[in-house]
């Protein structure tokens, strides 16, 4: 059914709100009968950030519909249906009827696979009854298929910084505006810190709107002190216990999970709940430590494996900070098992680690046709200094690893692309949940 639905337009992506509409009132407007809507844009942390909305609101007793993209391993992961005591995935019968209702309605008209899932997304959501529906943006915002929602209960703008330029411009102002074109009249917008020439457009649309705006260090503060986060805004002061998703950047995340659900007055929240969401929260591939699995078995015994999914300049960088943390408190010499899609900038992402390792493994991103060659990932890595080897894959490049004599056992970070971190899970047995 997939083949089918993803045959049915040339391009995998084609912005573009038309072919949605026409879809949605032949659908009899599920878009109208969702539950309250958190609209998520932004380049990096909108899933994070989602997972930080949903531990928090279901601690809250709230139920809680939530609709991501892309999924790692299973389609099932982009729709989770709130049920009292915790949401679940839709099971595969459920989803196989509101896909192919979608298809049998969309009666064979030019449509791309994303519009058909967010098609389905709305439709199942619709039958479904919850407290508040997550909706993450796929790309961009202003033509993203999610953004057919005209009055949500807040939307919400993660970092900002430069990624599929292809789409959406090849500097800050214009992603920027794509991304602010979710902000709706009178809908809070909270925003995390931003690039200023970012911010100023943001500001712009949240003025236009007449949307009041909640930004990260201006309307709320969030901080790490003696390890816990600190979050402050004009109704107090909250020191939670740190989040389990490890980074510097969690902390930032979850505080704009924090003051998003502090500027939506329908919802009492409490601090038990904030810091049970803050500490429960859970996305795989987002700086995750394989503790257990197939590949564990593979590397060099006692090294640490970390996966995360990040495959820009930025995410890069939060990646690197996070391993110079984890450098401070355990030395051990690092290894970057790097594949990327070719329509990244390898040489943005890879520069990050730069100062934390020589030491680069380029690999190909199984059954990826648009994946970048592993030789091109090499020459980035070579530009920049790194001793650079290709290896056809990452159960080849661990087995690499292990004929290397290391006084100390090594830490491996697999990043470069969320399509690799897919594979890696679902080849480990880890799938997320």
């Amino acid at each position: 059914m997939i083949a089918r639905l993803s045959a049915l337009h040339p391009n995998r992506i084609d912005l573009s709100l038309d072919r949605m509409h026409r879809l949605l009132e032949r659908l009899d407007h599920p878009e109208l009968r969702l539950p309250p809507v958190i609209h998520v844009a932004g380049t990096n942390g909108k899933g994070s950030t989602v997972a930080y909305l949903r531990a928090i609101l279901e601690a809250a007793g709230l139920r809680v519909h939530a609709y991501i993209s892309p999924y790692l391993v299973r389609i099932n992961e982009c729709f989770r249906l709130g049920c009292a005591g915790g949401g679940v995935l839709v099971g595969d019968d459920e989803l196989k009827r509101a896909l192919e209702h979608c298809e049998r309605t969309n009666a064979g008209a030019p449509l791309t696979f994303f519009e058909a899932k967010t098609a389905a997304a709305f439709w199942l959501f619709a039958q479904h009854e919850a407290d508040v529906l997550l909706l993450e943006v796929g790309l961009g915002g202003r033509l993203d298929s999610t953004n057919v929602v005209d009055a949500p209960l807040a939307t919400v703008i993660a970092p900002i910084s430069t990624d599929h330029t292809e789409f959406l411009g090849d500097s800050l102002t214009s992603i920027a505006g794509e991304k602010a074109a979710i902000i709706k009249h009178n809908a809070p917008v909270i925003t995390a810190e931003q690039p200023p020439e970012a911010m100023a457009v943001i500001k712009q649309q949240a003025r236009h709107q007449r949307a009041p705006l909640y930004a990260a260090g201006q309307q709320w503060h969030v901080g790490v002190e003696r390890g816990r986060l600190v979050y402050q805004d004009d109704r107090g002061l909250m020191d939670l216990a740190a989040p389990k998703l490890f980074g510097r950047h969690q902390f930032n995340n979850a505080g704009l999970a924090i003051a998003t659900l502090r500027a939506i007055e329908t919802f009492k929240i409490g601090h038990a709940a904030f810091e049970a969401g803050v500490v429960n929260a859970e996305w795989p591939a987002r700086m995750q430590r394989l503790s257990s699995g197939a590949l564990l078995e593979m590397g060099p015994q006692g090294c640490e494996i970390w996966l995360d999914g990040g495959h820009n300049a930025e995410g890069g960088r939060v990646a690197a900070a996070a391993l110079g943390d984890l450098e401070e408190r355990v030395s051990r010499p690092l290894v970057v098992i790097a594949g990327m899609m070719g329509n990244k900038d390898a040489s943005g992402f890879l520069a990050n680690f730069a100062g934390l390792t020589r030491h680069i493994i380029a690999v190909a991103i199984p059954g990826q046709d648009n994946a970048m060659p592993p030789d091109r990932l090499a020459e980035a890595a070579r530009t920049l200094g790194m001793r650079v080897e290709i290896s056809p894959g990452i159960e080849a490049a661990l087995h690499t690893l292990t004929r290397l004599a290391y006084e100390v056992p090594p830490r491996i970070l697999i990043a470069g692309s969320l399509y690799l971190a897919g594979h890696v899970l679902a080849f480990n047995s880890t799938p997320p949940g």
